[in-house]
């Protein structure tokens, strides 16, 4: 039986989905995963803060909001030249695609944003696939990321529209919504996921995967995060989310966004390679390497080499060549 993509799935559907006995959700999540893609294979990226900290935003997770007392540390944007030296460091440690995360609430029209345009082209010609986070987008500046060689835009809606406001307070759904539109419309590669562990309800992560599954076009990329709790934001407290709540999630999202890259994102470090196992075969195939992912610990790459090795799993090539053919 072939699996249809669908963008008109229902609250109900995805629910039944996401409550079905977990060792029936993760085979169907494998079946899925193997009709659309290598199970063998995992796309291996890496993601850098060349902006940090200082943030007006007031998301609650966030150790980077310039409101909270955290151990991050402000620095400027990072010199050019040495982000290209990390993107070729990445690269020759097996990523294939190379995030740049600045911690703004929006994009201006400036020098900052200029020097960004040029980080994306030098990256893009190391033939790495380029992605950026930079917050709010308008419709102008997403052309001119994409001018740049930019391949993707990350831009999560965190949570459900219905939590959204219990998390943040400092912009609304919608203004997510009309970024991830802006960035579609410019022909570049749509990222956005969410993050479990804010305190939301079941409801409330069926809702963010109904939002998901049912824009004109899936994400090409959807990022499946489990808090990582910082001392001195709102959410310090919050438990850990169990492994079986990151399987229903990454098996769900497989199920109803088959071609998506689902990727295991942050929490891994706090995941043994027996968790991380079980999110593979429930239809992860990315993952971030390297030691933070902007200011929260991730796993070693060595021990990412070893968890590939006892998993038989291997990187997955840039594919940016063959998207872009598409786009034309």
């Amino acid at each position: 039986m072939s699996t249809i993509i669908r963008n008109d799935w229902t609250r109900e559907e995805i629910s039944e989905i996401f409550n079905m006995p977990i060792m029936d959700l993760i085979y169907r999540g494998a079946t899925v995963h193997r009709e659309f893609h290598d199970a063998q294979e995992v796309q291996v990226c890496t993601l850098l803060s060349v902006k940090t900290g200082g943030c007006p935003e007031d998301c609650a997770y966030c150790p980077q909001a310039a409101r909270y007392h955290t151990d991050v540390k402000v620095h400027k944007l990072l010199p050019k030249e040495e982000v290209l030296q990390r993107a070729a460091e990445a690269k020759s440690s097996g990523s294939t695609r190379f995030c740049m995360g600045a911690a703004w609430r929006e994009v201006r029209d400036n020098r900052d944003f200029d020097n960004v345009l040029d980080m994306v082209k030098g990256v893009s010609q190391m033939g790495m696939e380029v992605c950026c986070t930079l917050g709010m987008l308008s419709p102008e500046q997403a052309k001119k990321l994409k001018d740049a060689g930019l391949y993707a835009y990350n831009h999560n809606l965190d949570t459900s529209e219905e939590h959204y406001d219990e998390i943040i307070t400092t912009r609304n759904y919608d203004d997510r919504l009309n970024t991830i539109d802006a960035v579609r419309d410019a022909k570049i590669s749509v990222c956005s996921g969410g993050i479990i562990g804010l305190g939301e309800k079941e409801e409330d992560r069926i809702g963010m995967l109904h939002t998901l599954s049912t824009m004109v076009e899936h994400p090409e990329s959807v990022p499946v995060n489990a808090l990582v709790p910082v001392p001195g934001t709102p959410l310090e407290d919050q438990p850990r989310v169990s492994v079986w709540e990151m399987v229903r999630m990454i098996a769900t999202a497989r199920i109803i966004m088959p071609k998506a890259m689902v990727r295991l994102s942050a929490g891994r470090v706090r995941m043994s390679e027996e968790e991380q196992a079980l999110c593979f075969m429930a239809g992860a195939n990315s993952i971030f390497a390297g030691e933070k992912l902007l200011t929260t610990p991730n796993p070693e790459v060595d021990a990412d080499k070893k968890l590939f090795q006892t998993l038989n799993l291997k990187p997955r090539k840039a594919f940016k060549e063959a998207k872009q053919k598409e786009m034309v």
